[in-house]
């Protein structure tokens, strides 16, 4: 497979360490979760060593603009807004959207949305609720105070009086705590990819090619089945 990567040998990912479990965390210094699981697949596929670069998520594709990296593989849902900075892969996950309260919230349903203050997770894209209600009230949280602490104190102290994010992580976020609640989920199954610098057509293709060699060969399920046992294969 003819292809070219930044750094001979290696694929260069522009990441996050936040802690996004089950999707991907750092553990005693080594990422752990689904995708971190994938990428070591998908790059040993391709002869690689995978390589991951923290960046803030507000800065994943002009700092991929630079050239300096590869890819872009932190919980990207495929939107129209990130194709004009990268061309995105096949899906290797479809996830669905949650919204997360306090216990004690009159929030139930999408509608109750409205007129309250909602916070959004780090690389999370709540498109659903922003096409259903576009008069929402978004409070601003950026780079450090975008992880999913930060967020969950600023919901728990009532900063924000919902957040909205990617189902697994919130539900994740239930099962810690018995002072929060998921008051709904959204099944928008979002594809995500893997962001790659636009004109490496020939990394594209090898990185499709190796997603779905590990489709087909059963890896993708059984990583899916380690970290995400709960909801079933979209694939």
């Amino acid at each position: 497979m003819d292809f070219t990567t930044v750094r001979p040998g290696q694929l260069s990912i522009i990441a996050n360490d936040f802690d996004a479990r089950p999707m991907s965390f750092v553990q005693d210094g080594d990422r752990q979760g689904y995708e971190p699981a994938v990428a070591r697949a998908v790059s040993e596929a391709l002869g690689l060593v995978p390589v991951w670069f923290d960046c803030p998520p507000e800065a994943f594709y002009p700092t991929l603009s630079t050239g300096d990296y590869d890819v872009v593989w932190f919980s990207q849902a495929i939107t129209q807004d990130r194709r004009a900075w990268a061309d995105f892969t096949r899906p290797y996950g479809r996830f669905d959207e949650a919204v997360l309260v306090r216990e004690d919230s009159p929030i139930h349903t999408l509608e109750d949305l409205a007129g309250k203050r909602l916070g959004s997770l780090a690389g999370s894209s709540p498109l659903i609720l922003t096409e259903a209600l576009p008069d929402l009230e978004w409070v601003p949280f950026e780079g450090a105070d975008h992880t999913r602490p930060t967020l969950l104190t600023a919901l728990g102290q009532g900063a924000i009086d919902a957040l909205v994010g990617d189902a697994l992580l919130l539900l994740t976020a239930e099962a810690d705590t018995t002072s929060l609640r998921v008051a709904f989920q959204i099944p928008t199954q979002h594809p995500f990819g893997i962001g790659v610098l636009p004109g490496n057509r020939e990394l594209l293709e090898a990185l499709n090619q190796a997603i779905n060699q590990l489709i087909m060969n059963g890896t993708l399920a059984k990583l899916w089945a380690q970290w995400i046992p709960y909801k079933p294969f979209p694939f």
